[in-house]
């Protein structure tokens, strides 16, 4: 009976080391088959796959995006993720990148600043900043210059910033007091300063009394014609007058005497 229990103890020990052995064993197996992931971000799709070749890994291209960031052709993204770590014959699957969006800048030089951001839009980009500058002469409201310049391509970030004309703020002067100065040399100080010489009239004289005699008011002569104005005429009244604010180019008349 003893030896029959003897007996069986020791079967069952026998069986115990049998199976942890097994398992230890698969366990070593299974490992021993796994790799971890490399990276394959930036690689092209063969030097990819020569990096793998070797562990047993597959790779297939699943989908290709836009990038400003990786070159064109260059693997973008990865999955499993590196350092996973998957069995032999596991099949790695990437994003490869188109490189960056290649799109044609319009020519918006000489449309208003309304059009020319409708006209960008429509293209699918984007208006990065505007910039305005006064003119005094020329239209306002105006595409003046773009960056980057019209037909450009290879642009990776499509966005535009436009230089803008705005109009200017006419610049004021006072108008100062030109009395009791001759009119040519008035003319000349205006037409130096960007004023305009406008209508030059003559005062009327003042009026005489009607001569009179026993018999009533005797007959009044005709009048000379006006006399008209030359240089050297001297001015009386002028319009805008002296003290009221004027802009460049305002028109203004002289009465001389």
């Amino acid at each position: 009976m003893k030896s029959f229990i003897r007996f069986s103890i020791l079967a069952l020990v026998l069986v115990t080391v049998a199976l942890v052995s097994a398992l230890t064993a698969m366990r070593f197996a299974i490992h021993g088959q796994e790799v971890a992931v490399p990276s394959l971000v930036g690689l092209a799709p063969a030097e990819a796959e020569r990096a793998i070749a070797g562990m047993g890994l597959q790779i297939e291209i699943e989908r290709q995006y836009y990038s400003p960031q990786i070159p064109e052709g260059k693997i973008m993204s990865q999955l499993p993720l590196p350092g996973t770590k998957v069995r032999r014959g596991w099949q790695v699957r990437v994003a490869q990148s188109l490189g960056p969006m290649r799109i044609a800048i319009p020519d918006v030089a000489g449309q208003s600043q309304r059009a020319a951001e409708l006209n960008i839009r429509r293209r699918g980009l984007d208006v990065d900043s505007t910039a305005e500058i006064p003119v005094l002469i020329g239209p306002a409201d105006q595409v003046l210059a773009q960056s980057p310049p019209a037909n450009a391509s290879q642009v990776a970030a499509p966005k535009i910033s436009l230089l803008v004309t705005v109009a200017a703020d006419p610049q004021a002067f006072v108008m100062p007091n030109f009395v009791g100065q001759p009119l040519g040399s008035v003319s000349r100080t205006l037409q130096d300063a960007g004023f305009k010489l406008g209508n030059v009239s003559v005062a009327a004289p003042p009026a005489n009394p009607s001569a009179t005699t026993a018999e009533g008011t005797a007959p009044i002569a005709p009048l000379p014609p006006p006399p008209q104005p030359t240089p050297a005429s001297i001015i009386v009244s002028q319009t805008p007058v002296s003290g009221q604010k004027v802009a460049i180019g305002t028109t203004v008349n002289f009465e001389v005497r």
